[in-house]
């Protein structure tokens, strides 16, 4: 095998809980039908949660969240952890303890005794905030060790890897949107180096209290109705989104050899920072942005116009919108010049901006994509936003299902995630 094939890391196992999405063959029937997985709650389910009488009068707010059915459930015995111990823990860390082990056991390697890194990442944990610490009787009975072990982001990777058994490196990553994108990268690397044979890379969001809602602020991320518009000219921001998702990845060649399902192929993957040439600390930097897409083209050793389907970062914002394209189309545009022949779209646009699990969901969508052979449509796109230049650009808006052809070469696509803070991350 050439030593560029030997570099190429196949995605072996998959495992999610998304929006009205249970599993992925859940979450891929709502893509491809287009379900947008955001509830609407109404004020008599939202006073007796305690959302002040004020807020509700708030012409501002936005009664809407895309939220998981039954988080709080967790089979806590096969964990190993008694009812004490599962009460006081995150949410989040029991959810990808879940899926970790659902996607280990789909790629035939629950149990293994071969040595599996992890690499997660998850949102703050509102759960200690909003349920343990205003509740004094659970703070005095277990102390705040105990609290800090079952909630906080430094342990949620090694507590995985000590409940699963896996011995190789165990990072828990932060980098907040690109978090589980820059998982995957890590992960790869990590294979690569040798410091596993295997690799779980993924990332968790879950927040409480679930039903709740938020305040519109002209400018921010947030949209004003509780709808995504990717791309479109009426985008005015994202809705929060809950969900988890999970990866096991290998080197391909091993893959090939132990026979395992391959999913999809990582071609390269890349991470950058944008530094501090831009508006903000808090914007996105279009030459940040460019640079990490063109490396992962150079790494994968591809050309742009073999790439079918870009999986967008797609935020919905006035500001961040035309940037994500201006930057996909500066690094497509070295390598060709051919106009719109790349579907473009956002998972958000259907289960909202899921925080740190965001380029998981991102992943696994293209993935599924590839799999099923069809591109699913990117919701609520109408008009395009009318400072996206689409006409010279490589790109269209995936608006409705399509089938998704070879065309002489393999299906492939590209996945963007995109940090506050400017640490971004490219996937091919």
């Amino acid at each position: 095998m050439s030593e560029r094939d030997s570099v190429e890391i196949a995605i072996i196992g998959m495992a999610g809980r998304f929006p009205k999405a249970r599993d992925l063959q859940e979450f891929w029937r709502n893509l491809r039908e287009g379900v947008e997985a955001v509830s609407f709650f109404s004020d008599q389910e939202l006073a007796p949660l305690g959302v002040p009488a004020a807020l509700l009068a708030d012409p501002s707010f936005v009664r809407a969240g895309a939220i998981l059915e039954d988080p709080g459930l967790f089979d806590a015995s096969f964990f190993d952890l008694s009812p004490r111990e599962a009460e006081i823990l995150d949410p989040q860390h029991r959810l990808l303890l879940e899926c970790a082990w659902h996607a280990l056991e789909k790629a035939g390697y629950a149990g293994t005794s071969r040595p599996v890194g992890v690499f997660v990442g998850c949102a703050h944990s509102s759960y200690a905030l909003q349920h343990l610490l205003p509740n004094p009787e659970v703070v005095a009975s277990v102390g705040n060790l105990a609290l800090s072990l079952a909630n906080e982001k430094d342990f949620l990777a090694t507590r995985l890897s000590y409940k699963l058994n896996l011995s190789g490196p165990s990072y828990t990553v932060q980098t907040a949107c690109s978090t589980s994108l820059v998982a995957t990268h890590l992960a790869s690397q990590s294979l690569l180096t040798g410091d596993c044979s295997l690799a779980l890379a993924g990332g968790v969001c879950v927040k409480f209290p679930q039903k709740s809602g938020y305040l519109y602020q002209p400018g921010g991320i947030s949209s004003p109705d509780g709808h995504c518009r990717a791309f479109d000219a009426r985008a005015q921001g994202a809705i929060g989104g809950q969900g988890v998702g999970v990866v096991v990845l290998k080197i391909l060649e091993d893959a090939l050899a132990d026979g395992d399902h391959i999913h999809a192929v990582i071609k390269a993957s890349a991470v950058n920072n944008d530094g501090s040439l831009k508006v903000g600390y808090t914007a996105p930097s279009r030459d940040g942005q460019a640079r990490v897409i063109r490396a992962a083209h150079l790494r994968a050793e591809i050309e742009a116009e073999t790439i079918g389907y870009v999986e967008a970062h797609g935020t919905a914002t006035p500001m961040g919108d035309p940037i994500e394209i201006a930057a996909l189309t500066k690094a497509f545009r070295q390598s060709t010049k051919r106009r719109k022949f790349c579907a473009v779209g956002s998972v958000k646009t259907n289960i909202g901006h899921l925080d740190a699990a965001a380029g998981a969901a991102g992943l696994i969508k293209a993935v599924l994509a590839l799999e099923h052979k069809e591109i699913p449509p990117s919701l609520h796109f109408e008009t395009p936003n009318p400072q996206i230049d689409f006409e010279s650009s490589p790109f269209y808006v995936a608006s409705r299902l399509a089938e998704w052809p070879a065309n002489g070469t393999p299906r492939r696509a590209g996945v963007s995630a995109f940090g506050i803070g400017g640490t971004n991350a490219h996937l091919i």
